[in-house]
């Protein structure tokens, strides 16, 4: 899994794509999550009401428009592409990219399957991560203790848990899920909360694999969507009706999760949340069905309003209540991560008919330049308030600010064909990899997959540090479709 870990980071901080048991949370050996859920809580409480936002349509509203004139701005100071690297940095960095990958695909040839063989080759590999950070990216030595201290393990973590609570989810959907915990687990230290996964983010996570994926499914019939879509409504408002099916056991459990830790009584704005990215996520689908012609002021408002509520829900399950200020920061930070989402999909977005301001543009016959400058402004803006955050050291701001950058970078990269001759040569100069090495590199991964996935399959299949098994999961499942009634379903939940 480390090896998965360390791909999925190296892609986020350059080509763009959020141990043994003991070492996999910092804290404690056994996993704790109602004792976790009752300091959290404990947090929360010292947000007075007045502090804290309430997230009704008004005020997502007005958070998207907020959002829209700060993108608007952007476009009239566009970001600087900086630092530059020459040939000869370019040189060593692809040369410390290529040792890392070299030591982790060897690690993962010779592994065997005892879990003191596992746990001594997942070490190796994220010291290999911790080099690969320093020679090619950079990085002060506390940004690389937060990756390989807290960020990969907390990875490992999730995806065995992910493994615990569904033994049959696919590789693809929990490296997605991973992706949304990560970022959750990124805002934890801006909230003044201990980096670690809990109940409630495990299941927000999982639920994007269980409930998005469907709804965009093109394999659902439109009703099915539309009535399982109503249902999810009325399960986030509190109702609890009888699944139909296992899959809808499988999300309502997940909201049991989240209700367990955040009761409905004290934190109604969890609620709001997962039901305003919800509606932005109906949205969004309502923007595929609309058919073409659809004018950028609109497309730019559903991608604020999905990326923007989607981090928002992440703050509120960091914390259960956060301020205003934290909630604008969470916000902005959702709304560049769809946006950055948008410029990496062009490709398969034009191929599919979906419509963002990325692939209007390029129906126009428009490079994406400028929009890309705008994105990095968009970034900077992003960021800049985000360091207003009393919380969460500078060194962490900076590794955000620079995986966000690399991220797009990264997307430029892989769609060389949108953008002019001239802005490709000045991109690639301020990435820390020449675009072609980053799309060889691409390819060579894409052909390691059946490599990667038995290591990932050999992590997760590790046991976790719970009485809680995968067959009580399977049970507590069963006993939602039976009963109807989540809320008892996942008394026993010990694994996030």
């Amino acid at each position: 899994m480390s090896a998965c870990c360390f791909t999925l980071w190296a892609k986020s901080l350059t080509n763009g794509d959020r141990k043994d048991e003991h070492t996999a949370s910092q804290n404690a050996s056994v996993w704790k999550p109602w004792k976790v859920a009752r300091e959290l809580r404990s947090s929360a409480r010292r947000i007075s009401p007045s502090m804290a936002a309430f997230y009704n349509d008004c005020w997502v509203a007005a958070e998207v428009s907020r959002c829209t004139e700060l993108w608007r701005e952007r476009a009239a100071s566009p970001s600087q592409l900086a630092p530059l690297y020459s040939t000869r940095d370019h040189e060593a960095r692809e040369s410390a990219y290529d040792a890392a990958l070299h030591e982790v695909e060897w690690e993962a040839k010779r592994l065997a399957p005892s879990p003191r063989t596992r746990a001594a080759a997942e070490s190796r590999m994220i010291a290999a991560f911790a080099r690969f950070a320093q020679n090619a990216l950079d990085l002060h030595q506390e940004q690389i203790g937060f990756l390989t201290d807290h960020f990969l393990p907390a990875g490992i973590e999730f995806a065995r848990r992910a493994r615990s609570f569904d033994p049959h989810i696919s590789r693809d959907d929990t490296i997605q899920a991973c992706r949304n915990a990560w970022t959750a687990c990124g805002l934890q230290p801006l909230l003044g909360a201990p980096l670690q996964v809990t109940p409630s983010i495990l299941a927000y996570s999982l639920l994007y694999p269980y409930s998005d994926n469907y709804l965009d499914s093109a394999d659902v019939p439109t009703k099915a969507k539309l009535s399982f879509s109503d249902r999810f409504r009325q399960r986030l408002r509190g109702h609890v009706a009888p699944p139909l099916n296992s899959h809808e056991a499988a999300v309502w459990a997940l909201v049991a999760m989240i209700e367990q830790q955040y009761p409905r009584s004290q934190f109604p704005n969890v609620y709001a949340c997962l039901l305003a990215i919800h509606e932005a996520q109906e949205q969004s689908i309502g923007q595929l069905r609309a058919g073409p012609g659809i004018d950028d002021a609109r497309l730019l408002r559903v991608s604020l309003a999905k990326g923007g509520t989607s981090v928002l829900a992440d703050a509120c399950l960091v914390r259960g209540t956060i301020t205003e200020a934290q909630s604008q920061a969470a916000f902005e930070w959702g709304a560049l991560l769809q946006l950055g989402d948008d410029l990496q999909d062009v490709a398969d977005d034009l191929h599919s008919g979906s419509q963002t301001l990325f692939t209007n543009a390029v129906k126009r016959d428009e490079c994406l330049d400028g929009l890309v400058h705008q994105l990095l402004a968009f970034c900077d803006c992003v960021a800049a308030h985000m360091r207003l955050l009393p919380d969460g050291s500078e060194h962490l701001k900076d590794l955000l600010r620079t995986s966000w950058r690399s991220l797009i970078l990264g997307a430029v990269a892989s769609a060389s064909q949108f953008f002019s001759t001239a802005f490709l040569a000045e991109a690639e100069r301020a990435s820390p990899f020449r675009f072609e090495f980053l799309r060889a590199r691409q390819r060579h991964l894409a052909g390691r997959q059946g490599l990667y996935a038995t290591l990932f399959d050999l992590f997760t299949e590790q046991p976790i540090s719970s009485a809680t098994s995968a067959s009580a999961h399977k049970a507590a499942l069963e006993g939602v479709a039976q009963r109807g009634h989540a809320a008892h379903a996942v008394v026993g939940f010990g694994t996030d």
